[in-house]
C-alpha cells in the first residue's frame, strides 16, 4: 500500500493539514530508537566489540572470560526489547509503574540468569549482579522516557511549534500580495 502524498503549505490548493509532519514525526522516532541500545547490548554481553575499520562485531580475546552464550545475551536482550521500542517511549507512565516493571524484569533477568547459568555461560555471581544492573539501568531509563509523556509531549512541541511557523509565513505572504 502507497503512502499518501501530503502537500506542503507553500503549494497552492494545499491543505491545511498535515505539513508534512507525518515523516518529520517518522524521523523523530527513528532517531530515538533505543531498539539500536539493545543490540549494541547483545553484542556487548558476549564479549564482542565494533571493529572500527569494518563495523563488524568481533570478539575481543580479553572479554571472552566474562561473557555470556550467545544465547544467554539474545534471551536478555529479547527481555529488554519488551520494554526499549518506540512504543513504550510513546508511552504515559507514572513514576510508580516505572519502577515496578523495572524490578519486575531486573528480577526476571536474575532467575532467568540463576535458572539457565550453565547455557548462558555464567561462572560467577558478579556477573549476575553486572547484569542485573545493566537490565535495571536501561530498563528504567527508557522506562522514564515515558514519563509524563515526555517524548509524546517534545512531538507534539515540535509539531505546534512547526504548525505556527508555517502559519506565520502563511500569514505574512497575505498580508504583502498586491491585489
Amino acid at each position: 500500500m502507497a503512502e499518501p502524498e501530503y502537500q506542503y503549505v507553500n503549494e497552492p490548493g494545499a491543505p491545511a493539514y498535515p505539513y508534512g509532519m507525518p515523516s518529520e514525526k517518522a524521523s523523530i522516532i527513528e532517531k530515538i530508537n533505543p531498539e539500536e541500545i539493545v543490540e549494541l547490548l547483545r553484542n556487548r554481553l558476549m564479549g564482542r566489540v565494533q571493529d572500527p575499520k569494518t563495523g563488524e562485531w568481533v570478539l575481543h580475546p580479553n572479554l571472552k572470560n566474562n561473557a555470556i552464550t550467545e544465547i544467554g545475551a539474545w534471551d536478555i536482550s529479547n527481555l529488554i526489547l519488551s520494554i526499549s521500542n518506540p512504543n513504550t517511549s510513546l508511552s504515559k507512565l507514572d513514576d510508580k509503574t516505572i519502577r515496578k516493571r523495572a524490578y519486575s524484569l531486573t528480577q526476571t533477568t536474575v532467575h532467568m540468569l540463576i535458572s539457565n547459568w550453565q547455557e548462558y555461560g555464567i561462572t560467577n555471581r558478579a556477573q549476575i549482579s553486572f547484569i542485573s544492573d545493566i537490565v535495571y539501568s536501561l530498563v528504567f531509563i527508557t522506562l522514564k522516557m515515558a514519563d509524563a509523556e515526555g517524548i509524546r509531549k517534545m512531538i507534539t512541541g515540535m509539531y505546534t511549534e512547526s504548525r505556527n511557523i508555517v502559519e506565520s509565513t502563511e500569514q505574512k505572504k497575505r498580508m504583502f500580495r498586491r491585489r
